[in-house]
């Protein structure tokens, strides 16, 4: 079938991408789905910086690629032994799990090494790819591909849910509440009466701010952005700091999620974290992005640094359990929600997102 995409040619483009264009929107043929594949027709999908750190080149991925990884749509059709109900609602997430390697087997821990594999190479974990344009192919972004009216992913990369939760809440389960959410639930673990730091308040780090909140531990919000501290108290947040701030007022907390995806937030994280406590860090900073710690802090206090690759989740397990919290009123995520955009708008959109201007904004189809 024919559908309408927007594909990256080539990453490392200067910004603004608004003028540079380094992402065109145009025709390509999807392929219909395999074994273990769905159909999916696309309804929102958001923008995040694990798409534009493929557009910057801070995360190389092979080109021409289909972007867009956090979405919800509708199943229109279904391969053999896909084991997905065609017309229902799935929340697509860019890790596809296997269930049968030995990182499926860490609960969550670890990313599924089929699934990572696969995302490396920009194919799906069938094998190969199922978009085209002009007969030539074009490479799938982290196994969904979801900037484009339809998308073929492996059943593995897609969760049901219910027709209650509508599409803006349903896309962003699939990335920003999954790792954000997933960082304090899955990796930083807090006590009852735990106080949460959250360091980067992005759409992650909002996220884990929304959830820590509607768990009902204490959150402190730590950004360089005013507006994005403001908007933190109002979700809940009962303090809020700049990193600079945050040093002066001595603060320091037993769980502390680094969410920013920079060295320079990595260490303020750290310097946060209460004796005993533990500093999770979820975000992607470049490669080659160094950070400095004092090992002793660890050693003299106890405390532990935990990576966390989208949360540590298991998405079956762990979507069911934030649409719960959003259905009992617990979890606004819709608040998470900056702008709605259409696909034509996906390259100022990221140059809003690189300038730290956007929370989610979601292309709605």
């Amino acid at each position: 079938m024919q559908i309408i995409g927007a594909v990256l040619e080539r990453c490392g483009a200067p910004a603004p991408f608004a003028t540079s264009r380094p992402v065109t929107i145009g025709p390509l043929e999807l392929d219909p789905p395999g074994p273990g594949e769905i159909l999916v027709r696309i309804e929102a999908a958001g923008v995040c910086h694990s798409d534009l750190s493929v557009v910057d080149g801070t995360r190389a991925r092979p080109v021409p690629m289909l972007l867009g990884h956090e979405a919800a749509g509708i199943v229109e059709a279904a391969g053999a032994d896909a084991g997905v109900a065609v017309g229902g609602r799935v929340v697509m997430t860019f890790l596809p799990r296997c269930g049968r390697c030995d990182a499926c087997r860490t609960d969550g821990r670890l990313p599924c090494s089929v699934g990572g594999a696969a995302n490396a190479a920009g194919v799906l974990v069938g094998g190969g790819v199922r978009l085209r344009r002009d007969g030539a192919a074009v490479h799938h972004h982290l196994g969904v591909s979801a900037f484009a009216t339809h998308a073929v992913v492996s059943a593995a990369s897609a969760v049901p849910v219910d027709g209650d939760v509508p599409p803006d809440i349903a896309a962003l389960l699939g990335c920003a509440v999954l790792t954000g959410g997933g960082a304090v639930i899955n990796a930083g673990r807090p006590g009852t009466g735990d106080t949460v730091a959250v360091v980067g308040l992005g759409g992650v780090g909002m996220a884990a701010l929304l959830v820590a909140r509607a768990l009902g531990h204490k959150v402190i919000g730590v950004d360089t952005v005013p507006a994005k501290l403001e908007l933190a108290r109002e979700l809940g947040a009962a303090a809020t700091h700049t990193p600079a701030g945050a040093a002066d007022a001595e603060l320091r907390a037993p769980v502390v999620i680094e969410a920013a995806g920079s060295a320079r937030a990595f260490e303020t994280a750290c310097a946060i974290t209460a004796p005993g406590g533990t500093t999770v860090t979820v975000g992607l900073p470049h490669p080659d992005a160094r950070a400095s710690i004092a090992p002793l802090t660890l050693t003299a206090e106890a405390r532990t640094v935990v990576g966390s690759y989208l949360g540590s989740a298991v998405p079956g397990r762990d979507i069911p359990r934030y649409v719960e919290l959003w259905r009992s009123g617990r979890l606004p995520l819709d608040r998470l929600v900056s702008d709605r955009i259409g696909l034509a708008d996906l390259p100022e959109a990221l140059d809003r997102l690189a300038a730290g201007a956007a929370l989610r904004q979601l292309v709605v189809f």
